[in-house]
C-alpha cells in the first residue's frame, strides 16, 4: 500500500512561508510531505530530509541525489542539531514531523509493525541497530512489560498480558507478530468495538523500543535554536501521549514566566519568544479516503523573537 500523507496541503501551508528558505522533513517516510515543499521552494530554497528507516533513505536518495537544493540524513530527529551541523547548515525557516509509523512499515510484514500479518517481532524503525520487540520481550520482567503497556498503551489489562507473555515465554520464545497478536486476544476479557485487542499493546511496545517520546522531548528541546525568527515548527500526531507532549512545549514556551509567583513581573514585561499558530484535525472528507488521519492532530508554532 502506499503511504497517503496526512494533512498535507494544510501541513505544507502552516510550513513554507518563504519560498527562498530552509526546511526540514524530519520524518521522510516515503517523501509526501518533502514533494509537497519542494513544489512551493525557489531555486534558492532549500530542503533537509531526515529518517531512521533505512528503506526511506534509500527512497530519499532515487528521488533527490540530483537535485542540490536537498540533503540527506539517515538518523533519528533527536539528533537534528548535529544532523544539520553535519550538512552545513545553521537555522532553519521550519521544522516538520509526521510522528508514528507509515503504511508502508505497517504493511511490510517482515518489519513486524502490524498484528494483521506474520512476520518477526521487530518494530524498529531503524533496523540496522538497535533491540527487537521480540529481544525485549524475552528479556523484560512482568513489572517492567506491565508499566510500558499501561503508560504507553493505556491498556487496563497491562498486567495480565504481562504475566501470559512472561508464562508462555517460558515455554516458548515469542518471536512473530501473530504469536504476540494470538496471546493478547485470548488474555484481554474484552474488546473494543472495531478494534483489534492487541492494538494497545503493540502501539506500547513500538513506542517503547523505539524511544518515540524520549526522541520527540530530545528534538523539541532544541527546535527554538535551530529556528530562524518567524521560523515554523509543524508537528503532526496521533495519539494523546504524542499530543500532550506537543501542547506543552508550545505552551511553556509561550508563557515563558519563569519567574516565582510573587516576583514584582507584570506579563507585558514578559518576552514571548513564541506564538501558537493553532492546531488542526482532518476533515470528514480527509478521513474517509485516509481512514489514518482520523488520530491525526496538527499543530503549529512560530518563532517571534
Amino acid at each position: 500500500m502506499e503511504h497517503v500523507p496526512v494533512l498535507l496541503t494544510e501541513s505544507i501551508d502552516a510550513l513554507v512561508h518563504d519560498a527562498d528558505g530552509i526546511y526540514v522533513d524530519c520524518t521522510f517516510g516515503r517523501g509526501g510531505h518533502s514533494a509537497k515543499i519542494m513544489e512551493q521552494l525557489s531555486n534558492k530554497g532549500r530542503l533537509m530530509v531526515i529518517d531512521k528507516d533505512p528503506d526511506a533513505i534509500a527512497v530519499a536518495h532515487q528521488l533527490y541525489d540530483a537535485d542540490a537544493r536537498v540533503s540527506i540524513a539517515h538518523g533519528g530527529f533527536a539528533d537534528i542539531s548535529n544532523l544539520l551541523a553535519a550538512n552545513e547548515i545553521g537555522c532553519v525557516d521550519g521544522i516538520l514531523l509526521d510522528l508514528g509509523v507509515s503504511s508502508v512499515q505497517l504493511d511490510s510484514p517482515e518489519r513486524g509493525f502490524s498484528f494483521q500479518k506474520d512476520g518477526p517481532l521487530d518494530m524498529r524503525m531503524d533496523n540496522s541497530q538497535g533491540e527487537s520487540a521480540a529481544t525485549w520481550l524475552h528479556a523484560a520482567t512482568a513489572a517492567e512489560i506491565t508499566t510500558v503497556l499501561k503508560t504507553l498503551g493505556e491498556e487496563r489489562f497491562a498486567r495480565k498480558i504481562a504475566l501470559e507473555i512472561v508464562r508462555q515465554r517460558a515455554v516458548k520464545p515469542i518471536q512473530t507478530t501473530l504469536e504476540l497478536a494470538a496471546l493478547v486476544a485470548s488474555t484481554v476479557p474484552r474488546r473494543e468495538h472495531k478494534k483489534h485487542p492487541a492494538t494497545r499493546t503493540f502501539q506500547a511496545i513500538r513506542i517503547h523500543v523505539n524511544e518515540e517520546l524520549e526522541e520527540l522531548q530530545t528534538c523539541l528541546k532544541q527546535v527554538f535554536e535551530r529556528l530562524h525568527k518567524q521560523g515554523r515548527l509543524v508537528v503532526i500526531s496521533f495519539h494523546s501521549l504524542e499530543d500532550r507532549i506537543i501542547k506543552r512545549f508550545i505552551r511553556d514556551l509561550e508563557k515563558n514566566d519563569p519567574y516565582p509567583s510573587r516576583m514584582p513581573i507584570t506579563s507585558d514585561q514578559i518576552i514571548k519568544p513564541v506564538k501558537s499558530l493553532g492546531k488542526c484535525v482532518a476533515k470528514q472528507a480527509e478521513v474517509m479516503v485516509n481512514p489514518r488521519a482520523r488520530s491525526a492532530v496538527m499543530r503549529v508554532m512560530e518563532k517571534i523573537v
